[in-house]
């Protein structure tokens, strides 16, 4: 009798775990974002559903090329809560990626996303590390129609591999899915890393660390 209980408890204590696990169901329709809102919160605050309009939730642009005359060659739109409020507390937000050709999206990471991409125009070689310690590289060259995943907080990357331009649209897991870029991080915080504990950590010297860090 009481290795009976034992295992319903057991059982009930394992129910409880998967419903605790589980999102919690939405308590409203939409939460539109308020920036100005006095109350600090993990996202924005509520504006009042009596004052939202149809623009809280609409964004246009996405048909608009971006420019890509800077040196890496490719310009990210992007449309997250900041482009339309009514995405808060949703999960959910897009970007629009276009690369000149041979441009390049840099190496880099969503702390708070997976992201999806699929190729609109042209072609494009993409690729993520696995974490450590195997740092594997998984890497597809993809055609228009093509579709891709990035795990969560991944280093990964995209490069037009043709002589024409490209353009991508990308589904993120998150309202503000943030980004890292990994050189920028590295060699452009604020105030500047160390040079001589770059240099050991990348094997070089602190003059290369120096230039390097110099761009940016």
């Amino acid at each position: 009798m009481v290795s009976h209980l034992v295992v319903l408890g057991l059982l009930i204590i394992a129910a409880s775990s998967l419903a605790l696990a589980s999102d919690p169901s939405s308590l409203q329709d939409f939460c539109v974002a308020d920036p100005t809102g006095p109350v600090m919160v993990n996202g924005f605050a509520c504006k009042d559903p009596k004052a939202v309009l149809e623009t809280d939730f609409f964004f246009s642009g996405l048909h608009m090329p971006g420019d890509t005359s800077n040196p890496v060659g490719s310009k990210v739109t992007p449309v997250n809560v900041a482009q339309i409020p009514g995405l808060n507390t949703f999960g959910i937000s897009l970007a629009r990626i276009d690369f000149a050709p041979w441009g390049v999206n840099p190496p880099h990471t969503h702390p708070r996303a997976t992201e999806i991409l699929t190729v609109i125009e042209g072609s494009l070689e993409v690729g993520f590390v696995t974490s450590n310690p195997e740092n594997r590289l998984i890497t597809k060259v993809l055609q228009k129609g093509d579709v891709f995943v990035f795990p969560v907080n991944l280093v990964h990357f995209q490069r037009n591999t043709g002589n024409g331009n490209a353009v991508a649209i990308v589904g993120l897991s998150s309202q503000n899915p943030g980004v890292s870029t990994v050189a920028n991080a590295v060699f452009g915080s604020k105030p500047d890393i160390a040079n001589d504990l770059l240099a050991k950590s990348f094997q070089t010297d602190t003059k290369t660390v120096d230039w390097i860090q110099s761009k940016f």
